[in-house]
């Protein structure tokens, strides 16, 4: 049976104003498919890429990659949900903006009971990429010193927890005393602001001259140099977003110069394309949220009509933790 929902979709690249409502009919569910109808929506800093026209499909095309929300209906072949099941998703196929979806099965998880629509939309995509960036991309021990990028992000505030939970030393950057001070209560263990502070500097003062095995970063361009310049002989440099744009035109003689450097560009697709890889993560996530070692830091609830000011105050930094889209 088909159903008319809303979704935003853009039909050019551009500013927040691009965005744009419109109805749509949502068909029944293919074989392998599940609908949703939708209670919240995650707003994350890939859609502004995909927006912005730094990642490209054709258009027009629908925007977002994150919900969580209640099975309405199944198609064949589907075994492991049935309508009225709680569940979330975080690397669906494009489209998360939007009332009711059809999302494929093996891309869902069952939601527990004790972990609410608004927490889920703000944990699965931030939480799995931090799973997969600590626990797989390079495995993190306790006792570890690190430096994460945009600490009082919405993925920088679980990494500050997932990080105390592992007994690692989180060397945070931000750029104000106020989201020095979120950081360091979600569990940095040093903060460093980046527009008083050389980066390089303030890293090697905090360690007693040690450099540091890794180094996530999640802006890109503009932070790119000085995470090879914290890196120790053969360390590593994970490079998981392009907030400032994306690092391109590297010289790979550079890593060498800097004492034979490693440097990965990882996504979370790749960690979670199975439904059995998918629910390890998902498990791992929501045991230490159960274990309160990690919560969805909300700071910013929107309405569906207010997606476009979603975008605009992620995009100017006016946030930190998560920023979700309510739909009950």
């Amino acid at each position: 049976m088909t159903v008319r929902s809303r979704i935003v979709q853009i039909s050019a690249h551009g500013g927040p104003e691009v965005l744009e409502t419109v109805h749509v009919d949502v068909p029944s569910p293919s074989a392998g498919e599940v609908r949703i109808q939708q209670r919240a929506i995650g707003i994350n800093f890939t859609d502004i890429y995909w927006r912005t026209g730094l990642y490209k499909r054709p258009l027009p095309h629908p925007l977002g990659f994150e919900g969580a929300g209640i099975v309405e209906s199944v198609g064949a072949g589907v075994d492991g949900f049935k309508p009225g099941d709680r569940v979330a998703y975080a690397q669906s196929p494009i489209g998360a903006y939007a009332e009711v979806r059809n999302v494929p099965a093996r891309q869902l998880v069952r939601l527990p009971d004790d972990v609410g629509f608004d927490e889920a939309a703000a944990l699965m995509l931030k939480g799995l990429t931090v799973q997969y960036l600590f626990r797989q991309t390079y495995r993190l021990t306790e006792g570890e010193t690190i430096l994460f990028h945009a600490a009082a992000g919405g993925v920088g505030l679980i990494a500050c927890q997932w990080a105390r939970a592992l007994g690692v030393k989180l060397i945070g950057t931000t750029s104000s005393p106020e989201k020095a001070r979120i950081a360091k209560e979600n569990g940095a263990w040093e903060i460093i602001n980046y527009t008083t502070e050389n980066v390089a500097e303030r890293v090697l003062e905090l360690t007693d001259g040690k450099k540091l095995e890794v180094v996530y970063d999640g802006v890109g361009q503009a932070t790119f140099e000085t995470s090879l310049d914290c890196l120790q002989p053969r360390g590593l440099m994970i490079n998981f977003g392009s907030s400032s744009g994306a690092v391109t035109g590297i010289d790979a003689r550079m890593l060498g110069d800097k004492g034979s450097l490693y440097f990965t560009r990882p996504v979370l697709g790749t960690y979670i394309s199975t439904p059995e890889a998918l629910a390890t993560a998902a498990q791992e996530l929501f045991q230490l949220v159960r274990e309160k070692k990690i919560r969805a830091s909300i700071t910013k609830r929107y309405a569906f009509d207010e997606i476009a000011q979603a975008h605009s105050d992620l995009e100017s930094r006016k946030t930190t933790g998560a920023s979700v889209v309510i739909l009950y």
